[in-house]
């Protein structure tokens, strides 16, 4: 079976966390043709696992959700504009002082009253 025959589009560059939620809405032959495609091409571990484990909800009385997969993309991409964060607005760093309170020196030994 070619990979455009699959009836997960463009299956082979579907992430592994996504996988999951993109087949709710297959029955269960169209999960077996996946998982039988998975098997002889990438057989990976976590792939097979969860069309199995959909594959078995279908057979115990699970129904597919609603929807359909054409023309989804498989992820959000980065934003081609970039971060709308600027270092300018970033408060200046503060460092407090290493010893004491900061405009309130510490005495000197000398200066302090002897204990009796």
């Amino acid at each position: 079976m070619a990979p455009h025959e699959l009836p997960l589009i463009d299956y082979d560059n579907v992430p592994v966390g996504s996988l999951q939620h993109r087949i709710r809405s297959l029955d269960g032959e169209q999960i077996q043709q996946l998982l039988d495609y998975e098997r002889v091409h990438n057989d990976r571990v976590q792939v097979v696992e969860v069309l199995e484990n959909r594959l078995q909800e279908l057979q115990e009385g699970a129904t597919p959700s609603g929807g359909t997969q054409e023309a989804q993309p498989v992820e959000v991409e980065d934003t081609p504009g970039g971060s709308p964060v600027d270092p300018s607005g970033s408060p200046e760093p503060m460092h407090p002082p290493r010893h004491g309170i900061g405009g309130l020196p510490g005495k000197p030994k000398a200066d302090r009253p002897r204990k009796q």
